[in-house]
Parts: C-alpha cells; sequence; structure tokens
C-alpha cells in the first residue's frame, strides 16, 4: 500500500467525507474514491459503509485504522525529523485547535516562535472526532480544549481564553429576535453536537439537562463545525457556541443570541503527562507570561 495512499484511507476515516478529504489533502475526490477502492480490492472487504447521506467505518476500516495510525505517525514523525534538521530545526511542536480563532490567539503563538526559533509551531484544527485519541496516538503533541478535563494520562495547562456563550439560531426562529435566552429555554429545541465525545466533556459544553432537569435533545450528529453552523442555517437545530464564532463567521441568516446563564468557556493546553518535553513547557510559558485573551 503506497504511502499516499495510506494517508487518504486515514484522513477519510476522520473526516468520514470525501468532499473534506479531498479538500484537506489538496486531492480530486475521485483520487480519494480511487485509493479506497484499490484499498478495498486489495483486502478484499469494504471499509467504509456509504451512503448519500452517511460515510462510516466498517469493522473491517476500523480495525485497519486501528493498526496503521500508530505506523503512519511513526514514519510522518521520522520524515518530518529529517526535513527540519535539513533546515536547522531541531524539533517541531503540533498544536490542535478546538475553538475557531486562529487569529485572536495568533499573539502566542508570535511569542513562542520569536523566542524559540529553533522548533517549528504548527497550528491545526481539530475536527470533533475523538481529539483525545488524535493526542494520545501522536498526531498532536498539544490541544486547545475547553475544560473540564478529566483524563488521568494528561496534564492540563494555563488558560488561554475565557469566552461567553451564545446561542446560533436561523435568522427564521422563534428564538432570533430575542435579546438573551435563558439555559432552561434549551429543552424546548433539537440540538446539534459531535459523537465519539466524553459524556462529561460534552456535559461542560452543553449539558444534557437544563436546571429545571429537563431533557436537551441532540439532533443528527456531526463531526465538524460546517456541517454544524450548516444545520443551523437550514433551520434543522440550534447550537451553542462561544461568542469567538461572531468574529470569523459572517453569515446573514444566523442569529447570534447571548445566553447569560452558561458559565463561560475555559480554553487551555493540554498534553499527555508521559509526553511532557522542553518545547511543550515553553509553549505554556508563554501562554502563562502573556496572560489569558480578553472577549
Amino acid at each position: 500500500m503506497e504511502l499516499r495512499d495510506i494517508e487518504i484511507f486515514l484522513v477519510l476515516s476522520e473526516e468520514l467525507h470525501f468532499g473534506r478529504t479531498a479538500e484537506r489533502l489538496r486531492v480530486s475526490q475521485a483520487r480519494v474514491s480511487q485509493a479506497i477502492r484499490k484499498q478495498e480490492r486489495r483486502i478484499g472487504a469494504a471499509l467504509f459503509e456509504r451512503t448519500s447521506r452517511t460515510v462510516r467505518l466498517t469493522a473491517v476500516g476500523r480495525q485497519l485504522r486501528d493498526d496503521l495510525q500508530p505506523v503512519y505517525a511513526g514514519l510522518h514523525t521520522s520524515l518530518e525529523r529529517a526535513r527540519l534538521a535539513a533546515r536547522g530545526v531541531t524539533d517541531r511542536i503540533r498544536v490542535g485547535m478546538m475553538p475557531f480563532n486562529v487569529a485572536d490567539l495568533h499573539v502566542y503563538w508570535k511569542a513562542f516562535r520569536s523566542r524559540h526559533p529553533q522548533w517549528e509551531l504548527e497550528i491545526r484544527q481539530l475536527v470533533y472526532l475523538d481529539p483525545f485519541a488524535r493526542l494520545r496516538n501522536g498526531e498532536f503533541d498539544v490541544l486547545v480544549v475547553w475544560l473540564p478535563v478529566e483524563e488521568p494520562d494528561f496534564t492540563i495547562g494555563p488558560v488561554l481564553m475565557k469566552d461567553p456563550r451564545i446561542l446560533a439560531v436561523t435568522a427564521e426562529h422563534p428564538l432570533a429576535q430575542r435579546t438573551s435566552v435563558r439555559l432552561e429555554m434549551f429543552a424546548d429545541f433539537q440540538h446539534a453536537m459531535p459523537t465519539d465525545i466524553p459524556d462529561y466533556w460534552e456535559d461542560g459544553y452543553l449539558p444534557f439537562n437544563t436546571p429545571r432537569g429537563r431533557l436537551i435533545e441532540r439532533g443528527r450528529p456531526t463531526n465538524n463545525a460546517e456541517d454544524m453552523i450548516n444545520q443551523v442555517g437550514m433551520g434543522e437545530t440550534i447550537h451553542g457556541f462561544p461568542s469567538h464564532v461572531t468574529r470569523h463567521w459572517g453569515m446573514p441568516n444566523i442569529s447570534w443570541i447571548p445566553v447569560p446563564d452558561m458559565a463561560a468557556l475555559s480554553y487551555v493546553l493540554i498534553w499527555r503527562t508521559e509526553s511532557e518535553n522542553e518545547a511543550i513547557r515553553a509553549l505554556a510559558d508563554t501562554v502563562r507570561e502573556l496572560g489569558a485573551f480578553q472577549f
């Protein structure tokens, strides 16, 4: 199996969408389909279940993903270290971002790069598909995620920002003209949420119940922000976001409503404790010295 075909398979297993996989890898959708068909013919079994609306891994596909991820990560790391050494860079630190405001947080990245030119800093946006696993398998060195994080093998680093909560609804929604909403009202509507994340972590973002104990219903699951906001724009769901998204999504068909009784989301650096190194400590120190971003 060629290295590029392995990469296509692994990215598709994360995105579960042929178009997004092609866009992320900068290839055609036909190239993605061709690579998957070739792998399926070689293995003799389907790797993905495809319908007009969904793409899912089969049992064989999940096994292949689990087997290939550490092998590919190790090979990719070796090649990258050689490339960096050729440029006089001693190592690289890969940061996965759960919030969308890479630009707002650029002050941290700029300061780190200025102070530590010997390390390459790579910032990448995360999809919602089991980000903790992607930290554990070595795809990322550090994540920027919301609290609480209750994983015993992770270190919780400094806070980068605390962000108030807002509700996104379509402009025609019954709540669209309100100046604020209460969390109790969330139970009256269906919400978009990702799959494959820990229950306690999901509850920290969107509670499963209102303060009075009413169920907050989840709708069709999604694993990426674009699909989530498109569901809202089509009137299929509503969704609570951190307020920074309004600085980066200019969408005339979406109304953004403050939710004053929801606690602000705190976004922090986290990393695997056993993988902590000098570069990770330096990034954490940079964030601590500059202090949390204020909205």
